[in-house]
């Protein structure tokens, strides 16, 4: 089984508090009035994995001595929110903003106001498509979600009727992780048809419902791919609902605790996790290299592993589950 190395491992629950100050660990802490200050403006709030970012950025600008904000809306359908959100950012005049884009090509004229104002942007998670970024945090999605059609396709003896969830259309990473799943099957699982694309924006709510239409609409499904935490709670709560649990399978992306609670009791065959405390830490790091003038790449891959019933326990795996 292929897995990715992270450039670091974690532990620890995610920090609520959305504004840090923080000084470095050196003899002599840096006056408040000299650390840079740098934005963080994330998809979300709720989901377990935006916590989890949230801590490893927190925890990188204590270490470094840097001052953070970090603030995402409550749900990853609000695009005009997380817009005011930036506008905000940016009429503070950080020293960097670290951007995870909810609808890339809306928030195009803001980064380039940022941009004019010589502000670096380090996007994360999911990037920006435009060249304003200096470099973008991130897993390589497209390889993490080929991969999740390769355990679905042997789940289910390579033929067959599947479905997918994605959390949305606007954002590099809906787009990555679906575009990763339906080419990996197209190319190299011709006999496993994908019978439905739907969109649930990461409710979990939403997420069910669009699940259970197409499980009536195709009683002869054999699996579902949910694309992130709360599209593959959506996908779990229907198969409960429906009473279809270890009926079809159930692939995901992310952890959380009913992702970790599926899998262990074998209703989830498994999922896909990245390292969302090393995505929050290495936008700090490179926020930090890009105001002091440094050339950055232009992706920082963060790394992912899939894990399931075999493997959950693996010190490796372990410590990259959030709950």
């Amino acid at each position: 089984m292929k897995s990715r190395k992270f450039a670091g491992l974690f532990a620890g629950s995610a920090a609520l508090a959305l504004v840090v100050g923080a000084c470095g660990g050196g003899s002599s802490p840096t006056p408040a009035a000299e650390k840079p200050y740098i934005a963080i403006v994330s998809k979300g709030s709720q989901h377990q994995f935006w916590q989890a970012v949230q801590k490893g950025a927190t925890d990188e600008a204590a270490a470094k001595g840097a001052t953070i904000t970090y603030e995402g809306p409550a749900s990853e359908s609000e695009v005009d929110k997380q817009l005011t959100m930036l506008k905000t950012a940016i009429d503070k005049n950080p020293a960097a903003i670290c951007f995870a884009a909810l609808d890339s090509k809306a928030a195009t004229p803001l980064l380039e106001e940022a941009q004019s104002k010589n502000i670096p942007i380090v996007g994360f998670d999911s990037g920006v498509d435009s060249d304003i970024p200096v470099t973008t945090v991130s897993t390589d999605n497209v390889a993490a979600a080929g991969e999740a059609a390769d355990q679905m396709a042997k789940a289910i003896g390579d033929a067959g009727k599947v479905a997918v969830i994605v959390h949305d259309q606007t954002s590099q990473t809906g787009q990555t992780r679906r575009d990763g799943f339906v080419n990996r099957m197209k190319e190299k699982h011709p006999n496993v048809e994908i019978v439905a694309i739907e969109y649930g924006a990461g409710d979990p709510v939403k997420s069910a419902d669009l699940a259970k239409a197409i499980m009536t609409a195709n009683p002869d499904l054999k699996g579902f791919f949910g694309a992130n935490e709360g599209s593959a709670k959506g996908v779990l709560n229907a198969l409960k609902e429906t009473g279809k649990e270890k009926a079809i399978v159930a692939i995901g992306y992310d952890s959380g605790q009913q992702q970790i609670d599926a899998i262990t009791s074998g209703v989830m065959l498994g999922a896909i996790t990245q390292n969302p405390v090393g995505i929050g830490a290495k936008c700090v790091d490179a926020a930090l290299d890009a105001i002091a003038g440094k050339k950055l790449d232009t992706n920082i891959d963060t790394g992912y592993y899939w894990y399931d019933a075999k493997n959950i326990n693996d010190a490796k795996i372990q410590a990259v589950l959030y709950k």
